[in-house]
């Protein structure tokens, strides 16, 4: 826990800096300060956070199933780098909103109410408890149900929207 908090508070101070940079050259006039900013709008988004959900729940539902070996090998090769990536992605789009509340839009904030960012919150809480989950045949039944029910919704929210 204190490792996530600690990497989306420096990855969001990182990119809050970057669009900061990014402004400043677009005030001065420098016509690639709105394409940093452009790029970094098109690179996190909420609505990357249901595939990613998708993939972290199939991996979630191999790792409770698979015997331990087989388990640790999806863990370190699927689960946490999709976790990575998502605390990466949302610490991203926080940190150009809050750039941009910094630098006088005032309606920037409001786009972290979107619910897409529900995916991501459920893909860092999976991953906090997934040890937990591993450690009866009850917990281990159940916890694949729900993966694969998890799976299923965002496979049908993907293609859905």
């Amino acid at each position: 826990m204190n490792r996530t908090l600690s990497a989306f508070l420096l990855v969001a101070v990182l990119t809050g800096l970057l669009v900061a940079l990014s402004f400043g050259l677009q005030i001065k006039g420098y016509p690639f300060g709105s394409l940093g900013v452009s790029r970094l709008d098109g690179l996190a988004n909420a609505k990357t956070f249901i595939p990613l959900a998708a993939i972290y729940a199939l991996s979630g539902a191999l790792i409770v199933i698979l015997p331990l070996r087989t388990a640790g090998i999806i863990h370190s090769g699927a689960a946490s780098p999709v976790f990575s990536t998502a605390v990466v992605l949302l610490a991203t789009i926080f940190g150009v909103q809050v750039a941009r509340f910094a630098f006088g839009v005032r309606d920037a904030l409001w786009i972290l109410l979107d619910w897409q960012f529900l995916f991501a919150a459920a893909i860092v809480a999976m991953h906090l408890s997934l040890d937990t989950l591993r450690r009866n045949a009850l917990l281990r039944t159940l916890s694949f149900i729900g993966f694969i029910a998890a799976t299923l919704a965002c496979l049908y929210w993907t293609f859905l929207l």
